[in-house]
């Protein structure tokens, strides 16, 4: 019987709050953060188009497994709408669709936000990762297939107009979990006779983390010049923000040594306290501030589904 493979890497954790440059993947970030960092483990909490910037959340090691608690946090993201042209892929890569001669006074925007905030329906890009009938949309779009799909609501807590100048308007908008921005400037300009699509597009936060804790990408490729191994490796950690911060959202308990013995051998533990919660799907734990597991309580009891190391 053979011995299973050791993982390459190392067992590394933690979060990195990237700020993704222009023209680069959201894979092949994390690819460059993972050979960076020489991560066992990687993955991203939400993907950004090669032309936005801004926040990409990255999971190292025990933290991709609070990836899902990050990707259903607000977002914010600030973007500029060219009008003039609707565009295969409602941003700058596609090719023009639709004209018009038509430009939007600021009044005429401004009376339009309002139908936009809220919970709306909202049909995705055709160049969008949405699998139809188990094909992703942007496989079919590049294909030259035109595919119908489905609308579904999204929520819009706030739009601001920053600016508007003649032929494109800066705005700010803070939206939930699946909202498509590309989207909305490709309806911003259906709505106002005028098509538009996206032109400059960065996000600026995903919950729970603010704007001030990204790190340029240029920042953490200089340290690849430190020449000692473990000098560079603990410079790149330096960076990481313990993964117990991604779940700052949920109720939390501390427990003792021994509760946490019991939750890493997949056994419940009793939750007692007045201020205990009665019933939570999902809550965690942390020992001596160490997070120890993520679970739901119910009936008295603390019943782990993650546990970490």
């Amino acid at each position: 019987m053979s011995k299973p493979r050791k993982p390459k890497g190392r067992p590394v954790s933690g979060w990195l709050i990237l700020d993704k440059p222009e023209d680069f993947g959201s894979t092949e970030a994390v690819s460059k953060i993972k050979w960076l960092f020489n991560a066992q483990k990687c993955g991203h909490a939400g993907t950004l188009d090669p032309l936005a910037s801004g926040m990409l959340p990255i999971a190292l090691g025990d933290a991709t497994k609070t990836v899902p608690y990050v990707m259903d946090g607000r977002k914010v993201y600030e973007f500029a709408v060219s009008w003039g042209e609707e565009r295969s892929t409602d941003d700058l890569e596609g090719e023009a669709t639709l004209t018009s001669d038509k430009r939007p006074t600021e009044a005429e925007i401004s009376a339009l936000l309002p139908n936009y905030t809220g919970t709306i329906n909202q049909v995705p890009p055709q160049f969008s990762a949405i699998k139809i009938a188990g094909e992703r949309a942007y496989d079919l779009a590049r294909d030259g297939e035109t595919v119908d799909i489905p609308s579904r609501e999204v929520e819009i807590h706030r739009i601001t107009l920053l600016k508007a100048e003649t032929d494109r308007a800066l705005f700010e908008v803070e939206c939930g979990k699946g909202t498509y921005v590309r989207s909305l400037a490709r309806d911003f300009g259906r709505d106002l006779g005028c098509y538009g699509h996206v032109s400059e597009l960065r996000r600026t936060f995903v919950a729970p983390f603010s704007e001030e804790r990204m790190v340029p990408l240029a920042d953490l490729v200089a340290l690849e010049e430190i020449e000692d191994r473990d000098e560079r490796l603990a410079a790149l950690d330096a960076y990481l923000i313990d993964t117990a911060e991604a779940l700052s959202s949920l109720p939390h308990l501390p427990i003792t040594d021994d509760q946490a013995h019991r939750l890493r051998m997949g056994n419940p533990i009793i939750v007692r306290g007045r201020d205990a919660p009665l019933e939570e799907a999902d809550a965690y734990v942390t020992a001596r501030g160490r997070l120890i597991a993520i679970g739901e309580i119910g009936q008295g009891e603390f019943r782990p589904k993650r546990v970490f190391g």
